[in-house]
């Protein structure tokens, strides 16, 4: 009987292994019983939460929205206000002048209000803004994009650059990340974060559309970022990032008819800024080196009247006397082709790169005078502060 019992066993379990056999050779796919393929490896850049602490609306990385929400924590809402003391026709009467002679303190003092942004570059309370933003105030107030409010203070102004660095009594602040402008091109794109007509913390995009901007008689050393992201009043001072949130430039001015944005905006680029900021921090002003000449770039009639072969440099109109380009030997109509082995093509590139040189140390400076190069060694002076 328990013979039987497993001659018919074997004899089922030969039949099933048979019919596996052709299943598997015919029908794969009815073997897939669970009907789920194996196990596929993601790459992930970071950590997920835990359900119960992840975010929703958190954008992607990657993402324009991702490089705002990184960005505009670190933009902050500049409010100013300084005394202005009314001016009263009845001060212009020479009788009345005579007769009331306490009459300019009986007209009460106004204060005068203005807006902009700023940019938290230090946990410890260090903003980043424009010099015309906090120019002349006597009262700073900060407004973060969580709604805090500081009261900030000036540690030092670049009238030349439109920068300036205030300090608030804060620790533990969002604080921006820099950017590298030599990965910039034009057609990257960018952010612009501030308190646009003072609604508040506003972002606008685009991209960039152009580099070292020159010559537009807003600053002294200009090296402008040009953007078509939509900057306004109250943005001055904010923050251009780009499309991983890193700032690249602090926007400082705008191209308009009509007070408003017309797609043409500058922001002065992160290297600039960040230079101004570390001497500003380190020593409370900025220092630049200077030669002490009148420089003017070369139009086709000045080049035809000095008799140049050549049509790059910086012709010199006046040297000023005693100054360090004057006792190197420097001569009115000179033209000047290189300082510090670097080319000078026109006047900014001149100012800049005098302006990069460390006062006291000694410069070799090329000029062409009549059909000659000469080489000049100029002991660099120190840049008088601007007025």
């Amino acid at each position: 009987m328990l013979r039987r019992f497993w001659l018919l066993f074997a004899q089922a379990c030969t039949l099933c292994v048979a019919a596996l056999f052709v299943v598997a050779t015919l029908r794969p796919d009815l073997l897939r019983l669970t009907g789920r393929a194996g196990p596929v490896v993601l790459t992930q850049e970071s950590p997920v939460a835990p359900p119960a602490a992840m975010d929703a609306a958190a954008p992607a990385p990657g993402t324009l929205a991702h490089a705002a929400r990184k960005a505009a924590p670190a933009v902050v809402n500049v409010y100013t206000s300084k005394q202005l003391r009314a001016r009263n026709p009845a001060l212009d009467d020479p009788v009345l002048r005579r007769l009331f002679p306490d009459l300019a303190n009986r007209v009460p003092p106004q204060r005068q209000n203005s807006l902009g942004s700023g940019v938290i570059v230090s946990p410890d309370g260090y903003v980043l803004t424009n010099h015309h933003v906090v120019s002349g105030a006597d009262d700073i107030q900060l407004v973060l994009a969580d709604g805090r409010v500081l009261t900030a203070r000036i540690t030092g102004t670049d009238p030349e650059s439109d920068l300036a660095v205030l300090k608030a009594d804060a620790a533990g602040l969002p604080s921006i990340t820099f950017g590298s402008l030599e990965r910039v091109q034009v057609g990257d794109p960018v952010l612009a974060i501030g308190n646009a007509f003072g609604f508040g913390n506003t972002v606008t995009s685009g991209i960039v559309s152009a580099l070292g901007r020159t010559s537009l008689g807003i600053n002294r050393f200009e090296d402008f970022i040009q953007t078509d992201a939509a900057i306004n009043p109250g943005n001055s001072g904010g923050a251009l990032v780009d499309a991983n949130g890193s700032l690249i430039g602090v926007n400082s001015a705008i191209f308009s008819q009509s007070g408003g944005s017309t797609g043409i905006g500058f922001a002065i680029p992160v290297t600039l800024a960040r230079s101004v900021l570390e001497q500003i921090i380190r020593d409370g002003e900025v220092t630049r080196g200077w030669l002490g000449v009148e420089p003017q770039d070369i139009t086709a009639e000045l080049s035809r009247a000095l008799q140049l072969d050549r049509a790059d440099g910086v012709a010199i109109r006046g040297v000023q006397r005693d100054g360090p380009a004057d006792k190197a030997g420097m001569l009115s109509r000179d033209v000047v082709v290189e300082i510090a082995g670097k080319p000078t093509r026109d006047t900014a590139a001149l100012l800049a790169h005098i302006a990069e040189l460390k006062p006291g140390t000694t410069a070799s400076v090329v000029v062409v005078r009549g059909k000659q190069q000469v080489a000049l060694d100029v002991v660099i002076g120190k840049r008088p502060k601007a007025e």
